[in-house]
Protein backbone atom coordinates (compact mmCIF):
# COMPACT_ATOMS: atom_id res chain seq x y z
CA UNK A 1 0.00 0.00 0.00
CA UNK A 2 1.46 3.36 -1.04
CA UNK A 3 2.03 6.06 1.58
CA UNK A 4 -0.52 8.43 -0.01
CA UNK A 5 -3.20 5.72 -0.21
CA UNK A 6 -2.59 4.73 3.39
CA UNK A 7 -2.85 8.35 4.56
CA UNK A 8 -6.12 8.78 2.66
CA UNK A 9 -7.62 5.76 4.42
CA UNK A 10 -6.39 6.85 7.85
CA UNK A 11 -7.64 10.42 7.40
CA UNK A 12 -11.14 9.45 6.27
CA UNK A 13 -11.80 6.37 8.42
CA UNK A 14 -11.35 4.98 11.93
CA UNK A 15 -8.43 2.56 11.66
CA UNK A 16 -6.75 0.11 14.03
CA UNK A 17 -4.42 -2.86 13.78
CA UNK A 18 -3.96 -5.82 16.10
CA UNK A 19 -1.64 -8.76 16.22
CA UNK A 20 -2.80 -12.35 15.88
CA UNK A 21 -3.93 -12.35 19.55
CA UNK A 22 -6.04 -9.17 19.31
CA UNK A 23 -3.46 -6.87 20.97
CA UNK A 24 -3.62 -3.35 19.54
CA UNK A 25 -0.47 -2.39 17.59
CA UNK A 26 -1.73 0.72 15.77
CA UNK A 27 -4.59 3.25 16.02
CA UNK A 28 -5.09 6.44 14.03
CA UNK A 29 -6.22 9.79 15.43
CA UNK A 30 -9.87 9.19 14.45
CA UNK A 31 -9.93 5.99 16.54
CA UNK A 32 -8.64 7.91 19.59
CA UNK A 33 -11.10 10.74 18.95
CA UNK A 34 -14.21 8.57 18.85
CA UNK A 35 -13.18 6.13 21.63
CA UNK A 36 -11.93 8.80 24.04
CA UNK A 37 -8.74 6.82 24.80
CA UNK A 38 -5.21 8.08 24.13
CA UNK A 39 -2.80 6.17 21.93
CA UNK A 40 -0.75 5.37 25.05
CA UNK A 41 -3.80 3.74 26.64
CA UNK A 42 -4.69 1.77 23.53
CA UNK A 43 -1.36 0.49 22.22
CA UNK A 44 -0.52 -2.83 23.82
CA UNK A 45 -4.08 -3.30 25.16
CA UNK A 46 -6.48 -5.99 24.06
CA UNK A 47 -8.99 -4.71 21.49
CA UNK A 48 -11.84 -5.64 23.83
CA UNK A 49 -11.03 -2.41 25.71
CA UNK A 50 -13.82 -0.82 23.60
CA UNK A 51 -16.15 -3.84 23.67
CA UNK A 52 -19.70 -3.03 24.78
CA UNK A 53 -21.00 -5.38 27.53
CA UNK A 54 -24.37 -5.71 25.74
CA UNK A 55 -22.86 -7.46 22.74
CA UNK A 56 -23.41 -11.27 22.91
CA UNK A 57 -20.33 -13.50 23.08
CA UNK A 58 -21.61 -15.42 20.04
CA UNK A 59 -20.82 -12.39 17.89
CA UNK A 60 -17.14 -12.57 18.75
CA UNK A 61 -17.05 -16.34 18.21
CA UNK A 62 -18.27 -15.79 14.65
CA UNK A 63 -15.81 -12.89 14.17
CA UNK A 64 -12.74 -14.92 15.18
CA UNK A 65 -13.76 -18.00 13.25
CA UNK A 66 -14.14 -15.87 10.12
CA UNK A 67 -10.91 -13.86 10.29
CA UNK A 68 -8.80 -16.84 11.42
CA UNK A 69 -9.99 -18.59 8.27
CA UNK A 70 -8.33 -15.68 6.40
CA UNK A 71 -11.65 -14.11 5.34
CA UNK A 72 -12.72 -10.49 5.90
CA UNK A 73 -15.49 -9.88 8.44
CA UNK A 74 -18.08 -7.11 7.99
CA UNK A 75 -20.61 -5.96 10.60
CA UNK A 76 -21.98 -3.00 12.54
CA UNK A 77 -20.25 -3.00 15.93
CA UNK A 78 -21.63 -1.52 19.14
CA UNK A 79 -18.65 -0.04 21.08
CA UNK A 80 -18.31 1.58 24.48
CA UNK A 81 -16.24 4.78 24.72
CA UNK A 82 -14.08 5.73 27.67
CA UNK A 83 -16.72 8.21 28.90
CA UNK A 84 -19.46 5.52 28.85
CA UNK A 85 -21.04 6.72 25.60
CA UNK A 86 -22.25 4.14 23.08
CA UNK A 87 -21.22 4.40 19.42
CA UNK A 88 -22.09 2.27 16.38
CA UNK A 89 -19.38 1.65 13.76
CA UNK A 90 -19.67 -0.04 10.38
CA UNK A 91 -16.57 -2.25 10.55
CA UNK A 92 -14.54 -4.34 8.10
CA UNK A 93 -11.79 -6.51 9.64
CA UNK A 94 -9.28 -7.90 7.16
CA UNK A 95 -6.49 -10.44 7.88
CA UNK A 96 -3.04 -9.36 6.59
CA UNK A 97 -0.94 -12.31 5.36
CA UNK A 98 2.84 -12.63 5.13
CA UNK A 99 4.79 -14.12 2.22
CA UNK A 100 4.03 -17.60 3.56
CA UNK A 101 0.27 -16.97 3.50
CA UNK A 102 0.14 -16.94 7.27
CA UNK A 103 -1.82 -14.32 9.23
CA UNK A 104 0.55 -11.59 10.32
CA UNK A 105 -1.94 -9.11 11.77
CA UNK A 106 -5.48 -7.77 11.41
CA UNK A 107 -6.53 -4.34 10.16
CA UNK A 108 -9.95 -2.90 10.98
CA UNK A 109 -11.43 0.02 9.02
CA UNK A 110 -14.59 1.65 10.39
CA UNK A 111 -16.86 4.62 9.91
CA UNK A 112 -19.34 6.12 12.38
CA UNK A 113 -23.05 5.27 11.84
CA UNK A 114 -24.26 6.14 15.36
CA UNK A 115 -26.66 8.84 14.15
CA UNK A 116 -28.25 6.56 11.55
CA UNK A 117 -28.66 3.69 14.06
CA UNK A 118 -30.15 5.98 16.73
CA UNK A 119 -32.50 7.53 14.15
CA UNK A 120 -33.68 4.06 13.10
CA UNK A 121 -34.26 3.06 16.73
CA UNK A 122 -36.13 6.31 17.39
CA UNK A 123 -38.26 5.77 14.29
CA UNK A 124 -39.09 2.22 15.35
CA UNK A 125 -40.07 3.49 18.81
CA UNK A 126 -42.29 6.18 17.33
CA UNK A 127 -43.86 3.61 15.03
CA UNK A 128 -44.69 1.48 18.09
CA UNK A 129 -46.13 4.55 19.84
CA UNK A 130 -48.27 5.41 16.81
CA UNK A 131 -49.61 1.85 16.61
CA UNK A 132 -50.37 1.92 20.34
CA UNK A 133 -51.99 5.34 20.02
CA UNK A 134 -54.09 4.15 17.10
CA UNK A 135 -55.18 1.10 19.07
CA UNK A 136 -55.99 3.33 22.05
CA UNK A 137 -57.99 5.70 19.83
CA UNK A 138 -59.95 2.79 18.34
CA UNK A 139 -60.74 1.54 21.83
CA UNK A 140 -61.80 5.01 22.95
CA UNK A 141 -64.05 5.39 19.90
CA UNK A 142 -65.69 2.05 20.71
CA UNK A 143 -66.14 3.03 24.35
CA UNK A 144 -67.53 6.47 23.53
CA UNK A 145 -69.82 5.00 20.85
CA UNK A 146 -71.17 2.56 23.43
CA UNK A 147 -71.67 5.45 25.85
CA UNK A 148 -73.50 7.46 23.20
CA UNK A 149 -75.83 4.52 22.52
CA UNK A 150 -76.37 4.05 26.25
CA UNK A 151 -76.98 7.78 26.75
CA UNK A 152 -79.43 7.82 23.86
CA UNK A 153 -81.31 4.87 25.36
CA UNK A 154 -81.36 6.61 28.72
CA UNK A 155 -82.58 9.78 27.05
CA UNK A 156 -85.44 7.92 25.39
CA UNK A 157 -86.45 6.36 28.71
CA UNK A 158 -86.42 9.75 30.45
CA UNK A 159 -88.45 11.31 27.64
CA UNK A 160 -91.07 8.58 27.98
CA UNK A 161 -91.38 9.18 31.73
CA UNK A 162 -91.75 12.93 31.27
CA UNK A 163 -94.29 12.85 28.49
CA UNK A 164 -96.53 10.37 30.32
CA UNK A 165 -97.80 13.39 32.26
CA UNK A 166 -98.91 15.14 29.06
CA UNK A 167 -101.23 14.44 26.16
CA UNK A 168 -100.51 11.68 23.64
CA UNK A 169 -99.83 14.24 20.93
CA UNK A 170 -97.19 16.00 23.01
CA UNK A 171 -95.47 12.65 23.64
CA UNK A 172 -95.09 12.16 19.90
CA UNK A 173 -93.77 15.72 19.41
CA UNK A 174 -91.04 15.32 22.02
CA UNK A 175 -89.99 11.95 20.59
CA UNK A 176 -89.76 13.19 17.01
CA UNK A 177 -87.87 16.33 18.04
CA UNK A 178 -85.27 14.38 19.99
CA UNK A 179 -84.75 12.01 17.07
CA UNK A 180 -84.33 14.97 14.71
CA UNK A 181 -81.70 16.48 17.04
CA UNK A 182 -79.86 13.16 17.15
CA UNK A 183 -79.80 13.04 13.35
CA UNK A 184 -78.38 16.57 13.21
CA UNK A 185 -75.69 15.67 15.75
CA UNK A 186 -74.61 12.58 13.79
CA UNK A 187 -74.34 14.73 10.65
CA UNK A 188 -72.23 17.25 12.57
CA UNK A 189 -69.92 14.49 13.81
CA UNK A 190 -69.35 13.47 10.18
CA UNK A 191 -68.57 17.10 9.26
CA UNK A 192 -66.18 17.45 12.23
CA UNK A 193 -64.18 14.29 11.37
CA UNK A 194 -63.99 14.46 7.56
CA UNK A 195 -61.23 17.13 7.41
CA UNK A 196 -58.98 15.80 10.25
CA UNK A 197 -59.14 12.29 8.76
CA UNK A 198 -57.87 13.70 5.45
CA UNK A 199 -55.13 15.65 7.28
CA UNK A 200 -54.11 12.56 9.27
CA UNK A 201 -53.83 10.47 6.09
CA UNK A 202 -51.59 13.09 4.46
CA UNK A 203 -49.43 13.53 7.59
CA UNK A 204 -48.85 9.77 7.95
CA UNK A 205 -47.92 9.60 4.24
CA UNK A 206 -45.37 12.41 4.75
CA UNK A 207 -44.06 10.62 7.86
CA UNK A 208 -43.48 7.48 5.78
CA UNK A 209 -41.63 9.47 3.08
CA UNK A 210 -39.46 11.26 5.67
CA UNK A 211 -38.55 7.95 7.34
CA UNK A 212 -37.27 6.52 4.06
CA UNK A 213 -34.73 9.35 3.69
CA UNK A 214 -34.08 9.52 7.46
CA UNK A 215 -35.05 13.18 7.92
CA UNK A 216 -35.11 13.28 11.70
CA UNK A 217 -36.62 16.78 12.06
CA UNK A 218 -39.38 16.05 9.53
CA UNK A 219 -40.17 12.73 11.21
CA UNK A 220 -40.51 14.43 14.59
CA UNK A 221 -42.66 17.23 13.09
CA UNK A 222 -45.07 14.85 11.34
CA UNK A 223 -45.22 12.63 14.44
CA UNK A 224 -46.28 15.62 16.57
CA UNK A 225 -48.82 16.72 13.92
CA UNK A 226 -50.35 13.23 13.95
CA UNK A 227 -50.67 13.33 17.75
CA UNK A 228 -52.34 16.76 17.58
CA UNK A 229 -54.88 15.66 14.95
CA UNK A 230 -55.71 12.47 16.87
CA UNK A 231 -56.14 14.39 20.15
CA UNK A 232 -58.47 16.88 18.42
CA UNK A 233 -60.55 14.00 17.03
CA UNK A 234 -60.70 12.51 20.52
CA UNK A 235 -61.88 15.87 21.90
CA UNK A 236 -64.67 15.92 19.30
CA UNK A 237 -65.96 12.66 20.74
CA UNK A 238 -65.93 14.20 24.23
CA UNK A 239 -67.80 17.31 22.97
CA UNK A 240 -70.64 15.25 21.51
CA UNK A 241 -70.72 12.95 24.54
CA UNK A 242 -71.23 15.99 26.78
CA UNK A 243 -74.08 17.18 24.59
CA UNK A 244 -76.01 13.93 25.08
CA UNK A 245 -75.30 13.69 28.82
CA UNK A 246 -78.58 12.54 30.44
CA UNK A 247 -77.99 14.45 33.69
CA UNK A 248 -81.15 16.51 34.14
CA UNK A 249 -80.27 18.16 37.44
CA UNK A 250 -80.91 21.89 37.28
CA UNK A 251 -78.07 24.11 38.39
CA UNK A 252 -76.34 27.36 37.56
CA UNK A 253 -74.39 27.36 34.31
CA UNK A 254 -72.55 29.93 32.18
CA UNK A 255 -74.54 31.07 29.13
CA UNK A 256 -71.36 32.10 27.27
CA UNK A 257 -69.87 28.61 27.67
CA UNK A 258 -73.14 27.00 26.56
CA UNK A 259 -73.29 29.10 23.36
CA UNK A 260 -69.62 28.46 22.57
CA UNK A 261 -70.19 24.68 22.90
CA UNK A 262 -73.11 24.89 20.46
CA UNK A 263 -70.93 26.84 18.00
CA UNK A 264 -68.16 24.25 18.34
CA UNK A 265 -70.55 21.38 17.58
CA UNK A 266 -71.94 23.15 14.46
CA UNK A 267 -68.64 24.70 13.33
CA UNK A 268 -68.11 22.50 10.26
CA UNK A 269 -71.73 22.87 9.16
CA UNK A 270 -71.45 26.67 9.31
CA UNK A 271 -68.07 26.74 7.55
CA UNK A 272 -69.37 24.51 4.75
CA UNK A 273 -72.17 27.00 4.04
CA UNK A 274 -69.77 30.00 4.24
CA UNK A 275 -71.68 31.62 7.10
CA UNK A 276 -69.99 34.41 9.05
CA UNK A 277 -70.69 34.13 12.80
CA UNK A 278 -70.28 37.24 14.98
CA UNK A 279 -70.89 37.38 18.72
CA UNK A 280 -71.21 39.97 21.47
CA UNK A 281 -71.54 37.76 24.53
CA UNK A 282 -71.34 38.82 28.17
CA UNK A 283 -70.35 36.28 30.82
CA UNK A 284 -73.15 35.51 33.31
CA UNK A 285 -74.95 32.46 34.68
CA UNK A 286 -78.56 31.29 34.72
CA UNK A 287 -80.37 28.42 36.45
CA UNK A 288 -81.40 25.39 34.44
CA UNK A 289 -79.91 22.61 32.29
CA UNK A 290 -77.07 23.71 30.01
CA UNK A 291 -77.55 20.91 27.46
CA UNK A 292 -81.12 22.03 26.82
CA UNK A 293 -80.07 25.61 26.11
CA UNK A 294 -77.34 24.21 23.83
CA UNK A 295 -80.05 22.33 21.93
CA UNK A 296 -82.02 25.58 21.52
CA UNK A 297 -78.97 27.41 20.11
CA UNK A 298 -78.17 24.51 17.77
CA UNK A 299 -81.77 24.47 16.51
CA UNK A 300 -81.58 28.21 15.77
CA UNK A 301 -78.23 27.78 14.00
CA UNK A 302 -79.63 24.91 11.93
CA UNK A 303 -82.73 26.92 10.94
CA UNK A 304 -80.67 29.96 9.90
CA UNK A 305 -78.21 27.75 7.98
CA UNK A 306 -81.07 26.20 6.01
CA UNK A 307 -82.59 29.64 5.34
CA UNK A 308 -79.22 31.07 4.18
CA UNK A 309 -78.30 28.07 2.03
CA UNK A 310 -79.41 29.54 -1.32
CA UNK A 311 -78.65 33.21 -0.55
CA UNK A 312 -76.06 34.89 -2.76
CA UNK A 313 -75.24 37.85 -0.52
CA UNK A 314 -72.88 37.61 2.46
CA UNK A 315 -74.36 35.14 4.94
CA UNK A 316 -74.41 36.41 8.53
CA UNK A 317 -75.54 35.19 11.95
CA UNK A 318 -75.13 37.38 15.04
CA UNK A 319 -75.55 36.30 18.68
CA UNK A 320 -75.70 38.86 21.48
CA UNK A 321 -76.28 38.42 25.22
CA UNK A 322 -76.80 40.92 28.03
CA UNK A 323 -78.68 41.45 31.30
CA UNK A 324 -81.75 43.70 31.38
CA UNK A 325 -84.16 44.20 34.31
CA UNK A 326 -83.01 41.01 36.12
CA UNK A 327 -83.41 38.98 32.93
CA UNK A 328 -80.79 37.25 30.82
CA UNK A 329 -81.35 38.26 27.18
CA UNK A 330 -80.13 36.22 24.21
CA UNK A 331 -80.61 37.84 20.81
CA UNK A 332 -80.17 35.66 17.74
CA UNK A 333 -80.39 37.24 14.28
CA UNK A 334 -79.55 36.42 10.65
CA UNK A 335 -79.86 38.11 7.25
CA UNK A 336 -81.78 35.29 5.52
CA UNK A 337 -84.67 37.55 4.42
CA UNK A 338 -87.03 37.04 7.35
CA UNK A 339 -90.53 35.49 7.44
CA UNK A 340 -93.74 36.65 5.79
CA UNK A 341 -95.65 38.73 8.36
CA UNK A 342 -98.85 36.66 8.02
CA UNK A 343 -97.00 33.50 9.09
CA UNK A 344 -94.58 35.02 11.61
CA UNK A 345 -96.78 34.15 14.58
CA UNK A 346 -96.94 30.47 13.50
CA UNK A 347 -93.23 29.63 13.49
CA UNK A 348 -93.34 28.14 17.03
CA UNK A 349 -96.26 25.84 16.25
CA UNK A 350 -95.55 22.10 15.88
CA UNK A 351 -95.04 20.85 12.31
CA UNK A 352 -94.99 24.38 10.89
CA UNK A 353 -92.03 24.81 8.52
CA UNK A 354 -91.08 27.06 5.62
CA UNK A 355 -88.68 24.39 4.32
CA UNK A 356 -89.40 21.61 1.86
CA UNK A 357 -90.91 18.63 3.65
CA UNK A 358 -87.75 16.56 3.02
CA UNK A 359 -85.54 19.13 4.76
CA UNK A 360 -87.45 19.94 7.93
CA UNK A 361 -89.81 18.48 10.55
CA UNK A 362 -91.27 21.73 11.86
CA UNK A 363 -90.36 20.68 15.41
CA UNK A 364 -87.12 22.60 16.03
CA UNK A 365 -88.61 25.96 17.06
CA UNK A 366 -91.52 24.27 18.83
CA UNK A 367 -89.11 22.22 20.93
CA UNK A 368 -86.95 25.30 21.56
CA UNK A 369 -89.99 27.21 22.80
CA UNK A 370 -90.95 24.30 25.08
CA UNK A 371 -87.45 24.21 26.62
CA UNK A 372 -87.32 27.97 27.16
CA UNK A 373 -90.79 28.15 28.72
CA UNK A 374 -91.06 24.87 30.66
CA UNK A 375 -87.44 24.25 31.68
CA UNK A 376 -85.93 27.75 31.88
CA UNK A 377 -89.12 29.65 32.85
CA UNK A 378 -88.42 32.11 30.05
CA UNK A 379 -90.05 33.54 26.96
CA UNK A 380 -89.10 33.64 23.28
CA UNK A 381 -90.33 36.01 20.56
CA UNK A 382 -89.48 36.61 16.90
CA UNK A 383 -89.62 39.57 14.53
CA UNK A 384 -88.33 40.58 11.12
CA UNK A 385 -85.26 42.80 11.47
CA UNK A 386 -82.66 44.18 9.00
CA UNK A 387 -83.51 41.83 6.12
CA UNK A 388 -83.59 38.85 8.43
CA UNK A 389 -85.16 37.28 11.51
CA UNK A 390 -84.34 38.22 15.09
CA UNK A 391 -85.31 35.96 17.99
CA UNK A 392 -85.19 37.22 21.56
CA UNK A 393 -84.92 34.77 24.44
CA UNK A 394 -85.63 36.22 27.89
CA UNK A 395 -84.77 34.10 30.95
CA UNK A 396 -85.24 35.30 34.56
CA UNK A 397 -82.08 35.29 36.63
CA UNK A 398 -83.86 34.26 39.82
CA UNK A 399 -83.78 30.57 40.76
Amino acid sequence: MSQTYQEAIENSNIVSKTDINGIITFVNDEFCKISGFTKEELLGSNHNIVRHPDVPKENFTLLWSTILSKKPYKTTVKNLCKNGQTVYLNTTITPILDENEKIKEFIAIRYDVTQEVELKKDLEQKDKELKLLNKTLEQKVKEQTAKLLELNQTLEQRIEKEVEKNKEKQKLLFWQSRMASLGQMLANIAHQWRQPLTELTLTLYNLKKASKVQKEKSIDLYYKESLKIINNMSKTIDDFSNFFNPNKEKKKFCVKTCIEEALTITKKMLEKQGINISTDIERFSIFGISNELSQVIINLLQNSTDALKDKENEKKIHIKTFIENSNAIIEFSDNAGGIEEQTLDKIFEPYFTTKHQANGTGLGLFMSKMIIEKSLNGKVSAKNYNNGLKLEIKIPLEK
